[in-house]
């Protein structure tokens, strides 16, 4: 054992830490199977002050430190580089609830407590935490705020930021901000919570935060509907956001060969709908007063005015929790089913909701036409304007060496054309190591520049999560 490791086994006790290969192995490589990295240490700590003197720790040897929540990622920002230097940091032990008030609908979690268990503590209190998507079996608190992440409910409540009313966090010295307390003003200059969210632990490790929490449902109705274009999802939406209003959570679309995909390849799933459509929309409405309407019958109402309308071909109204649940299995089975037909670059994007359906429309025959063979697979959360753009490989690619050549002129290609549509390379999921070159090549000198002062600010040793979402420069960015 080095110095270092004998001084990180005495502050977090041998049981806490880790140097077996073959027991960090299954940390060391991200959910998708892209990066690969390895570590000279994992490292679990039970609580904030164990963490505050291992990041001290660290800063005094200069070690870099990779924090890692439920390691369900896309973009390999949890993963460590493979120079081995680094100490994974997992964050599954710190998985506490410190506080609950019913009153002011707030929940104080720690930074490893996975979201479906958030869930269901706020459940138990006849309460909501507001935010879920496909990973809450492993998505963790700390890693949704440090990626900021979105899920298929914001539409009516944001993305984490809006629901992150505090934090805890450790900083790059070792010391510990606490920012929890739920203060509705509070101008006291920078605001370290924003900063931290999103973040991606390259300015500090958010170890609990002060979370918002809305009503339980009374019920839901979810719909799924056939639709001749996106021209129409979007008339669809807009005509349900007048009549529905805040009743709407939820507006997902998907294209028929995308519900193929998870036909073939998901046991257990079925069409929702008699016939084929060219397009599909996922719609929840739901009421979480008694003075509201009753869901089913608004959405009975409103689908059949839609279909007078020529908004859409077909509808079918959830009549059970389970038949609801399944047309959300549908959706949320899609990255699986699409990683069972073969490789894809898979692009998480958002253009001004507005322009969604034409950036769909415009951007998917030219990548079939330019990259022949390929499949464009383009589904996501149309009221805010996020899509997982996805171009499939020629039957019969090999992963690794399409990804490295074809692959890669596909990304650049729609980056630019999604920078073009004024939209993001990132909606939800981050820019960690996958998109860091991305970022530097298609962001304005102003955003980079502040990126990197604030990180050599925060981080001057570089040891917070290094190789991730800042962009390599070793002057101001120019160009």
């Amino acid at each position: 054992m080095t110095d270092f490791l004998k001084a990180l086994e005495d502050i977090a006790g041998a049981r806490a830490i880790t140097c077996d290969a073959s027991d960090m192995e299954p940390w060391l490589t991200d959910w998708r199977g892209r990066y690969h990295g390895s570590a000279q240490a994992l490292v679990s700590p039970p609580d904030t002050q164990t963490l505050a003197r291992i990041v001290k720790l660290a800063a005094e040897h200069r070690v870099p430190i990779v924090p890692q929540g439920g390691n369900s990622g896309m973009v390999g920002g949890a993963t460590p580089d493979g120079s081995g230097n680094a100490i994974l940091l997992s964050m599954r032990r710190m998985d506490a609830i410190r506080g609950f008030d019913v009153q002011d609908r707030q929940i104080v979690a720690e930074a490893g407590v996975i979201l479906q268990n958030l869930h269901g503590v706020a459940e138990e209190k006849g309460l909501r935490f507001p935010l879920t998507l496909g990973g809450k079996g492993s998505a963790t608190v700390g890693g949704l705020i440090s990626t900021n992440a979105g899920g298929t409910q914001v539409l009516r409540h944001g993305t984490m930021r809006a629901l992150v009313h505090g934090v805890e966090a450790v900083l790059p010295d070792g010391s510990i901000y606490d920012g929890l307390s739920a203060l509705k003003k509070d101008n006291r200059g920078y605001d370290l919570k924003h900063l931290l969210i999103g973040a991606e632990g390259t300015l500090g490790i958010v170890t609990a935060a002060s979370l918002k929490l809305v009503k339980s449902l009374i019920d839901r109705s979810v719909v799924w509907t056939g639709l001749e274009s996106t021209a129409k999802a979007r008339e669809l939406l807009l005509f349900l956001q007048g009549r529905a209003g805040n009743a709407m959570e939820g507006f997902e679309i998907l294209p028929q060969h995308c519900l193929d995909n998870v036909l073939t390849h998901i046991p257990g799933t079925r069409a929702p709908l008699a016939s084929a459509a060219p397009w599909h929309a996922l719609i929840e409405l739901v009421r979480d007063d008694a003075s509201s309407p009753d869901p089913a019958q608004t959405a009975e109402i409103l689908m059949g005015e839609a279909m007078e309308r020529g908004l859409i071909s077909d509808a079918v109204i959830s009549a059970s929790e389970a038949q609801a649940e399944a047309f959300w299995k549908i959706r949320d089975s899609i990255a699986e089913a699409e990683r069972a037909a073969g490789p894809a670059m898979q692009h998480d994007i958002s253009v001004p909701p507005a322009k969604m359906g034409a950036f769909i429309d415009h951007v998917a025959p030219l990548m079939e036409t330019k990259f022949v063979g390929t499949r464009a697979i383009a589904f996501g959360h149309m009221g805010d304007g996020n899509i997982h753009f996805h171009v499939m490989a020629p039957p019969g690619s090999d992963a690794a060496s399409w990804n490295e050549t074809q692959g890669k002129q596909i990304s650049a290609m729609m980056h630019d054309l999604v920078v073009k549509w004024d939209g993001s390379i990132s909606a939800e999921h981050g820019i960690g190591q996958m998109k860091r070159g991305e970022l530097a090549r298609l962001s304005s000198p102003a955003r980079i520049n502040s990126l990197i002062a604030i990180k050599a600010a925060m981080d001057p040793y570089g040891i917070m999560n290094p190789g991730k979402l800042i962009p390599l420069a070793s002057a101001p960015h120019t160009t």
